[in-house]
């Protein structure tokens, strides 16, 4: 039988592969940790952008109904619900002009989506110049899809991939490299059409 007490040189060896073994362990585990912790990050910016949009996308149906007279004028924004083009927000390059209802009417409708062309380019929050107060590459759409029935949708670029939207909603479409990454929500307005006694 070997005696390892016997060689104290021996039982070092012994101790230094334990402490080996325990950083390893200790560091597999951090790796693990840090990863969970890059996961869960990544998951926190997801939800924040979805917030942001549906807050975005109530805020255009509101000004829809507060304006229902010239809700045209807010149909006539995308052209082609298919490509979701034009849109307004990142990149976009102009607003439609509202020739329906008053003036006054009008000028209410172009204010609306310069501002919310504005809040989806993220002038809400700005830090050093830039905009940053929306999600990445946010775009939005709103078409007539039927007679007083208008789809508004907000659309931007998700961090990871995961299923491509519908077909029927197009706002962004291919304006993210990869379609898995995009990520849109939408809501439909419809208008009565009242008739006076």
């Amino acid at each position: 039988m070997l005696n390892l007490s016997a060689n104290p040189r021996h039982n070092a060896g012994f101790g230094m592969i334990e402490v080996l073994v325990s950083l390893i362990i200790i560091l597999t585990g951090l790796l693990g940790l840090a990863g969970l912790l890059t996961l869960g990050q990544q998951a926190e910016m997801e939800s924040y952008q979805r917030a942001q949009a549906l807050v975005l996308l109530e805020d255009m149906a509101g000004r829809i109904n507060a304006n229902r007279k010239v809700a045209a004028c807010y149909g006539a924004t995308t052209t082609n619900a298919t490509t979701g083009t034009p849109y307004l927000g990142s990149a976009a390059t102009s607003t439609p002009a509202c020739t329906s209802g008053t003036g006054a009417q009008n000028a209410t409708a172009l204010a609306d989506l310069t501002a919310w062309s504005n809040a989806l380019g993220g002038a809400a929050e700005t830090q050093g110049g830039s905009n940053i107060g929306a999600m990445i590459g946010a775009r939005g759409c709103i078409s007539l899809t039927a007679a007083n029935t208008y789809l508004v949708s907000v659309a931007w670029q998700g961090l990871s991939p995961t299923f491509a939207p519908p077909a029927g909603l197009g706002c962004g479409k291919d304006l993210y490299g990869n379609e898995t990454v995009r990520r849109v929500v939408s809501t439909t307005i419809r208008i009565a059409t009242l008739n006076a006694p």
